[in-house]
């Protein structure tokens, strides 16, 4: 979470000191908002805190497609995997099964 009144530099700060902002950065693991003419132009965080966003990213993907997945299920939007398939064959122009 981004805490307005201590995350949001200057990018001529954050050039000016930027050892000292990237360690404020691992320690707090908070994004810093940086400006240019006093407008929020780029947002800065350590690696680890951006991997973890990722990861949290990707765990949501996967659950909405679950979600997604099991609607279709509930609302009879499915079919069998032989039938399922069968028509991957014929859109490829794959010998089918009984030939």
């Amino acid at each position: 979470m981004v805490d307005i009144a201590n995350d949001i530099e200057s990018l001529t700060a954050f050039k000016r000191d930027t050892a000292t902002m990237v360690r404020k950065l691992k320690r707090t693991k908070r994004p810093v908002i940086l400006t240019v003419n006093g407008r929020a132009e780029v947002v800065v965080q350590d690696a680890a805190s951006y991997q973890e966003l990722l990861e949290i990213k990707e765990r949501y993907e996967t659950l909405v497609a679950i979600e997604e997945g099991l609607r279709d299920a509930e609302e009879g939007r499915t079919r069998g995997a032989r039938e399922a398939f069968a028509a991957v064959r014929r859109d490829l122009g794959l010998p089918t099964r009984d030939a």
